[in-house]
């Protein structure tokens, strides 16, 4: 593990404007993230979890500090380039799984390898979804698999990229219990192997432990 944060967010806040004024939804939070380290971020509903995950992944920008990602401004950069960014550097796993119906397995794994341009993204896809257990359902679609199956595609398809950063948004929160946890095995267990960074958001206490630290957010503010 390297002492410079893969992923450094710097006093980040966010504020929109609504009927009643301008609404805080996430005050000077400060996180940093080193290479190969797991980081759960905790607390209730609406405390602003899917906010700070937004604005670290890039999909979103603050409204004010500053997010760095491999020492080099992330937040900053215009919409097409922080999605390049986050293509060449990110993996993502969703608790809706986000996969594109009318493609396969294979193919959804394949996309965003093809995104960048690699040649050998199907050697690869295959791959992956024989790691996470699905070699013999590459040609089914996501409907044709079970809620957990869907997942396990998910996880293929952030891994094949080789990310250096994984985020990980309730992997397990539409999930019964034994699924959930298969997958949070899955997830731990190749994050490992892969010595991925990982930054992870769950109301689950248990999986929250097995992160190497928790930050908790409360009403938008942040604790460790």
């Amino acid at each position: 593990m390297q002492d410079s944060p893969i992923l450094s967010a710097r006093s980040v806040g966010k504020t929109v404007s609504g009927p009643e004024g301008t609404l805080t939804l996430l005050e000077a939070a400060t996180v940093n993230v080193k290479a190969g380290e797991s980081v759960a971020i905790t607390g209730p509903s609406g405390s602003g979890k899917s906010t700070l995950l937004g604005l670290l992944a890039g999909l979103d920008v603050p409204s004010s500090g500053e997010i760095l990602l491999q020492d080099s401004a992330f937040s900053s950069l215009d919409e097409d380039q922080r999605a390049a960014r986050r293509g060449a550097l990110c993996g993502f796993v969703f608790q809706s799984f986000h996969l594109v119906q009318d493609l396969t397995a294979l193919e959804n794994v394949m996309l965003p390898l093809e995104l960048q341009g690699q040649r050998n993204a199907e050697p690869a896809a295959r791959e992956w979804l024989g790691k996470v257990g699905l070699g013999a359902r590459l040609g089914h679609f996501p409907g044709q698999l079970s809620g957990g199956e869907q997942q396990r595609v998910a996880l293929a398809r952030a891994f094949v990229v080789q990310p250096k950063l994984l985020f990980a948004d309730e992997p397990t929160g539409s999930l019964d219990h034994a699924n959930g946890e298969h997958i949070a095995d899955l997830l731990f267990d190749m994050n490992r192997a892969a010595g991925t960074a990982l930054v992870l958001v769950t109301h689950d206490p248990a999986l929250a432990a097995r992160c190497d630290r928790q930050l908790r957010l409360e009403a938008g503010r942040l604790h460790d």
